[in-house]
């Protein structure tokens, strides 16, 4: 069913969207997968789809974050590891800095904190009431542990926002990652903290980095049950990714009851994606987005911040899905027959030489089967999902293999 079908007389809901040209800083140079140019594509079509100039939407810009706020979720020594290298380019390996994945460049530390301060910067609407939700497409660094970076990720601006509504008072968070890799870095910040839930969606890491990410990664000894990991076989299409996120997404969310939702919207699990190994399409991952809204509404009055993440098919998938998402947040999502504007598909024409998609969707008929309706130990993809909710839905009352 698609949603954006249904009538609404609801208010949208007051959107902060996080963006700047600056954000583009964030540049590990030519040939780095981590294309800068996905960001500005997606701003352009946000634009041209009139998203930004919604009335329920303020388009926000971000400020680089203090070495304060950083600190409070990555070690101070870590921090001025990523300054010096900043001011001075070196290798630094043992911080994670300086290696094929994330070589150093002038200015990474200023262009890191200013995507940890968008994020930051849509914390803060949702925290003082300016905004029941926020975007900020250019964050979702999840692999940025306490004190290292790795996989493209240098600060991780998701957990820092996370420890913000925190400190503020907000008693639970549920962080949702559905980016093709193991949201590693964002569940170790909080691996033994009971107030915040991480749940990750990925491919296996028996085929894919970061090489973690298994059902029996369940949280640490103060927080056992708060990380929750779907480990999804290579080659896994959009009936088995969607049928993984509803037979666990939802009730775990339902019954761990955050007051503030967090995600994170790497969309390289798209089949087109060069890094990855998943099969998934753009209406998928929109259909994933609605359905996370709908639990922003269901259990946290629809507070909800929303981040990108991975995503390196630069213009035929990333500005799509992340557009997507800006509707979908903002309230009022776009359906998957909206023909794609011919003056931003003459701009990917004129810049990468090729011919952008014509829709905003890739026409496909979603459908997934209901866990309801079975378990086939036979298919891998059941047997990944019912790891997890054997080491997970009994420390919430769950029947794994019924509810």
């Amino acid at each position: 069913m698609d949603l954006s079908s249904e009538p609404t007389t609801a208010p949208l809901p007051k959107t902060c969207v996080v963006w700047d040209p600056a954000l583009t800083a964030y540049n590990f140079g030519p040939g780095h997968p981590m294309d800068p140019a996905r960001l500005a594509l997606t701003a352009d079509l946000a634009e041209q789809l009139e998203l930004f100039s919604r009335g329920s939407v303020h388009r926000a810009e971000p400020f680089v974050a203090s070495d304060v706020q950083l600190s409070t979720v990555h070690a101070p020594s870590y921090i001025a590891a990523v300054r010096s290298v900043s001011e001075t380019p070196r290798e630094l390996p043992e911080w994670g800095l300086g290696t094929v994945d994330d070589p150093v460049f002038p200015g990474m530390h200023e262009a890191s904190a200013r995507l940890v301060g968008g994020s930051l910067l849509a914390a803060e609407a949702i925290i003082d009431g300016s905004a029941q939700r926020g975007v900020n497409f250019s964050g979702g660094m999840h692999h940025a542990s306490r004190d290292r970076a790795s996989g493209f990720c240098v600060y991780n601006d998701a957990a820092a926002a996370v420890q913000r509504l925190l400190d503020s008072g907000v008693r639970k968070v549920a962080y949702l990652d559905v980016d093709a890799h193991h949201g590693d870095g964002t569940q170790s910040i909080f691996y033994d903290d009971p107030r915040v839930l991480t749940v990750s969606l990925h491919e296996s890491g028996l085929s894919l980095f970061p090489g973690t990410g298994f059902a029996n990664e369940t949280g640490g000894s103060a927080a056992i049950g708060s990380a929750v990991n779907i480990a999804l076989p290579a080659y896994t299409g959009d009936g088995g990714w969607l049928r993984a996120f509803h037979a666990v997404v939802p009730q775990v969310t339902r019954a761990f009851g955050p007051e503030v939702i967090v995600s994170q919207h790497g969309c390289d699990s798209h089949r087109e994606d060069p890094l990855t190994h998943l099969g998934t399409s753009v209406d998928a991952q929109r259909e994933a987005a609605l359905t996370i809204g709908m639990l922003a509404d269901e259990l946290c009055e629809g507070r909800w911040l929303a981040t990108g993440g991975g995503g390196y098919s630069v213009a035929d998938v990333v500005p799509r899905v992340w557009s997507h998402l800006i509707a979908i947040v903002s309230g009022k999502p776009v359906p998957v027959r909206t023909e794609v504007p011919e003056q931003w598909r003459q701009r990917v024409r004129a810049e990468f030489g090729a011919e952008a998609p014509r829709l905003m969707g890739d026409d496909v008929e979603l459908w997934w089967r209901s866990w309801q309706v079975g378990y086939n130990p036979a298919d891998a993809v059941d047997r990944s999902i019912m790891a997890t909710r054997k080491e997970i839905f009994p420390l919430y009352g769950l029947d794994p293999w019924f509810d």
